[in-house]
């Protein structure tokens, strides 16, 4: 390969001024599961063909705008463990509560919360000045219905899940299967 060209693509790449665009694509996963992808790219031809055949080699079709988000609702979510902390579950649902979230939820091994998004910062900052520690804490889509899979689905589901993790422009992926 010439220097020139060899110099040329490297001027290119050093000065140009990629935009990356975020984008939300929506289809139907195996069984008629909804999912929901969020992307960040600098080349939206690209990324929507390797969506498309991540859902289309997974049993799934990709769909237009609109055709899954009506099944989920933006949240923030915040999950603690129950091992770290020495409060009650009564306790602690009184000081979440209190502090401005929505809902709270409490399994055998985690805690989990639900807030407005818009009140998400806020009721993060509270919890956090209480010396509470979280296992995961974001704004995210939560299904309002979820879909149980037989485990020839689940396995479909799975290979779907991963080869949108394999795409280096895809940042989320929201479902509503019932795990």
């Amino acid at each position: 390969m010439p220097n020139d060209t060899i110099n040329n693509a490297i001027k290119k790449a050093s000065t140009s001024n990629e935009n990356y665009e975020e984008i939300v694509y929506e289809g139907y996963g195996p069984n008629g599961v909804a999912v929901i992808v969020e992307a960040a790219t600098d080349n939206k031809n690209r990324t929507a063909a390797d969506v498309r055949h991540a859902f289309d080699k997974s049993g799934g079709n990709l769909g237009t705008s609109g055709c899954v988000s009506y099944m989920f609702n933006k949240k923030g979510v915040i999950v603690i463990e129950r091992a770290t902390t020495s409060m009650d579950e009564e306790e602690l649902m009184m000081l979440v509560l209190e502090a401005g979230a929505e809902d709270f939820q409490a399994s055998e091994e985690i805690y989990e919360v639900t807030t407005d998004p818009a009140d998400f910062s806020e009721v993060r900052e509270k919890l956090e000045e209480m010396g509470l520690e979280f296992l995961e804490a974001e704004v995210q889509m939560v299904p309002t219905t979820t879909v149980a899979l037989d485990e020839k689905g689940v396995e479909k589901m799975e290979r779907l899940i991963e080869r949108l993790e394999d795409l280096d422009d895809v940042s989320n992926i929201y479902h509503n299967w019932e795990e």
